[in-house]
């Protein structure tokens, strides 16, 4: 199932969460993470050993908003492409083209 933020110009009837809302529970997770950030790094300035300081777990990490396995499973089926070159295939091919124009030449010298 997709978030309703991935809906949010497809379907004019969903509604999505406030702005205020996302921003407090953003706000909330942040500064969970940084307390418990401060909390390790003050009981290693303590002197506890760093084999014995209990690291935060899967708690620890934020939530993620889309499915990992789908995600791979779509992207497996486009092609990779370069993301910054614009008119990549025209530009290949040209470059093939002026290739194959510099062999013919060199051959034929």
């Amino acid at each position: 199932m997709q978030s309703p933020g991935g809906q949010r110009h497809r379907n004019s009837e969903v509604v999505l969460p406030a702005t205020v809302d996302q921003r407090a529970h953003v706000r909330g997770d942040r500064n969970r993470i940084n307390s418990e950030l401060h909390f390790v790094t003050e009981q290693l300035s303590a002197g506890v050993e760093p084999d014995d300081v209990l690291e935060p777990a899967n708690e620890f990490k934020p939530e993620r908003h889309h499915d990992a396995e789908r995600g791979m499973t779509k992207a497996a089926g486009r092609p990779q492409r370069h993301w910054k070159v614009k008119d990549w295939k025209r530009r290949t091919n040209q470059r093939l083209a002026r290739i194959r124009a510099q062999r013919l030449i060199t051959e034929q010298s």
